[in-house]
């Protein structure tokens, strides 16, 4: 869909129990993460600093866990149509409508926290210049931890490749979906929001997931198994604002915008203990039922990975436009 189709139809939508009178005094921000996520806390934080820091002259209500019914994969429709004033933007969840985006760097395609330190810059750069033709304001960003993730499986262990090709897997996200498909196994996209369901009534047998947060969905209820099989080094979240909305503030009021943003990105921009609060999530899963297997064998792990170098260059030559460029951007500042 044309991105100026797009942006007629978010124009028009009318969203069930919301107002699309924008209210520079009081925000709204989707968030569609469980409340129990640490970046919740962090936007909770967020908007906190925004009101101190304006004086009390903008607020915003953080609305957690999708409450609003607004869909993380449809951002690009429902933001610059003023649904809401701001809300979390992910790029891997814009395959459908922003494919350029999702297509700067996929799963498996940085293997450490060195390597995402020197690429984030260069992320932010192109989250800038790409979501600005979208009508959204990129006023700071939100980093992720490097994240490890692991196969979670309801009745019966995985930890082979093998295994998993006879298994129905949850993922997240088109190059997810496109990396094991090349490996033979059966992927489909599933929701942050429905997977619990999804794994308990047998619509997937699997999902990948970082033991970091599988807490915050209750994961442990139903999967009783897990395995680590690649490194997640994620692009970061974006704290974006509807532009007409970003444009009708006070420059005092977008400078505390920006300002609270910065600490976002300062407070979780950070890798330090990544290994050390991996184990302690495992352990505490450990303690409520789950298994933790063996990993997966390296032999499986480099096939993981070379599937994923293979996805990320047809997806960005599949994206077009700027996307090829972008990657080449990115593999400029990794060296390769």
């Amino acid at each position: 869909m044309e991105k100026s189709a797009i942006r007629l139809l978010a124009a028009t939508v009318c969203m069930v129990g919301l107002s699309t009178t924008i209210d520079a005094a009081e925000w709204r921000f989707n968030n569609g993460l469980p409340e129990t996520r640490n970046e919740a806390k962090q936007l909770d934080m967020f908007a906190d600093e925004v009101a101190e820091l304006s004086d009390g002259s903008l607020t915003i209500k953080v609305f957690h866990g999708g409450s609003l019914n607004l869909k993380d994969n449809d951002v690009v429709r429902w933001l610059p149509g003023g649904a809401v004033e701001m809300g979390l933007v992910w790029a891997n969840y814009l395959g459908r409508d922003a494919p350029a985006l999702s297509a700067v760097l996929v799963q498996g395609s940085v293997g450490s926290s060195d390597e995402l330190l020197k690429v984030l810059p260069e992320i932010q750069e192109i989250y800038k210049q790409e979501l600005a033709e979208w009508g959204i304001a990129p006023t700071g960003f939100m980093a992720l931890p490097l994240l490890k993730a692991s196969i979670f499986c309801r009745d019966e262990p995985v930890r082979t490749l093998e295994d998993l090709r006879t298994r129905k897997l949850r993922v997240w996200s088109k190059d997810q979906v496109e990396t094991f498909s090349k490996l033979d196994v059966a992927a489909q996209i599933v929701g942050q929001t429905e997977l619990y369901v999804a794994l308990q009534t047998g619509v997937v047998d699997c999902a990948v997931y970082p033991a970091l947060f599988a807490h915050t969905i209750s994961l442990q209820e139903v999967a009783k198994y897990a395995s680590y099989l690649y490194p997640i080094a994620s692009v970061p979240y974006v704290l974006g604002a509807d532009q007409e909305a970003w444009d009708g503030l006070s420059d005092a009021e977008r400078e505390a915008v920006t300002t609270a943003a910065d600490n976002v990105w300062a407070r979780t921009n950070e890798y330090s203990k990544a290994e050390e609060n991996e184990q302690a999530a495992r352990a505490k899963l450990a303690e409520q039922g789950v298994e933790f297997l063996e990993p997966f064998s390296e032999d499986d792990r480099a096939a993981f990975l070379e599937a994923a170098s293979a996805t990320w260059k047809e997806l960005a030559e599949e994206a077009g436009g700027q996307a090829p460029d972008y990657r080449e951007r990115i593999l400029g500042v990794l060296g390769r």
